[in-house]
């Protein structure tokens, strides 16, 4: 084990750093009725450093549920409708010239926010997408001459509608690839459509929440992801697990058929960070093959590309990611 993790605080030392957590949720679920799946991930991607991609039919209160997580966090939100007359400069910003003073001043655009919900994201042409996801890699962005960073912790909530795919223009696999996560988030249980109609069927409904953390306290937890101990065995786990998506045969799999595309060197590192981010919101200082299979099909459900044979006979991507945990061996 790693010297910070034989010191006889750091359980003190997490406990505190995450113990806004349980808060954090509760104060959620006063507005939110269930969703939890979709909030633990957000909570994920902002403890790891990573983006969201989301697939779900309107109204499943995706805009809602990072706004309350903005407020809730003290962080700054801002909502970006994605539409086809959309430009990058309505992203990121222009430069915009004062006749007056005959000087151009710098006008930033929404995406100098904490939080970022990027909705509808496949309706926007290629350019508007890539200056989006320029951003969200670089993590600042330029406008003229100038290189501006954007605020930290930043975190970027995109949606695509699966059901209208008319005046569409679907992210390329290599732009979806810098998303950490992809969710897919379905329709609540009957239990909680209930509780919603119990609480939302009002024409003022109470959407009010406290802050009950802070930025600076998330920025601390971020830094004990980095702690989080992984052991080499876990390691070498987390490498077979991408690889097979590459290579099945070499691990018992008869899938080459139906994979056009394994995951990247990129999904090896996205899948370490968000099961210790994982782990961390566990209270724990060390990643198990649980914080793994948790995780692991929100980080390569977006990343496995299925075949045309596969598609043909209707096997997607999650059908292909739990064939592969399923064989991969567990240390």
């Amino acid at each position: 084990m790693s010297q910070d993790l034989h010191a006889p605080n750091i359980e003190e030392k997490l406990q505190s750093a995450i113990q806004w957590i349980p808060a954090l949720r509760e104060e959620i679920a006063r507005v939110i009725v269930g969703q939890h799946y979709l909030v633990d991930r957000l909570l994920v991607g902002l403890l790891a450093n990573g983006h969201v991609l989301l697939e779900g039919v309107p109204g499943l209160a995706k805009t809602l549920s990072i706004r309350t997580l903005a407020t809730a966090t003290a962080a700054d939100f801002k909502r970006i409708q994605f539409t086809p007359d959309l430009l990058p400069a309505d992203i990121i910003g222009t430069l915009i010239y004062s006749p007056k003073e005959n000087t151009f001043h710098t006008r930033k655009g929404p995406i100098f926010a904490n939080l970022i919900l990027a909705d509808e994201i496949n309706r926007a042409p290629a350019k508007v997408q890539s200056a989006l996801l320029e951003a969200m890699q670089e993590h600042q962005v330029t406008i003229g001459d100038e290189t501006y960073p954007l605020p930290e912790p930043f975190l970027v909530l995109a949606t695509e509608n699966p059901i209208d795919q008319e005046g569409t223009y679907p992210l390329p696999e290599a732009q979806v690839d810098r998303f950490m996560l992809k969710l897919k988030v379905g329709y609540p249980s009957k239990a909680d459509e209930r509780a919603i109609l119990d609480r939302m069927s009002s024409t003022a409904p109470n959407l009010n929440v406290d802050a009950v953390t802070s930025l600076a306290a998330i920025s601390e937890a971020r830094t004990l992801v980095n702690q989080v101990y992984v052991d080499p065995k876990i390691r070498d786990y987390i490498v077979d697990l991408i690889l097979a998506t590459r290579n099945p045969e070499q691990y018992n799999l008869k899938l080459g058929q139906y994979i056009q595309f394994g995951a990247s060197p990129r999904a090896t590192i996205s899948l370490t960070l968000a099961s210790k981010a994982w782990a961390l919101m566990q209270g724990r200082a060390y990643v198990i093959p649980q914080d793994i299979k948790e995780i692991g099909m929100d980080v390569l459900r977006h990343r496995v590309i299925p075949s045309y044979e596969a598609e043909a006979e209707e096997i997607t991507s999650e059908d292909l990611v739990t064939s592969i945990f399923d064989a991969v061996p567990v240390p």
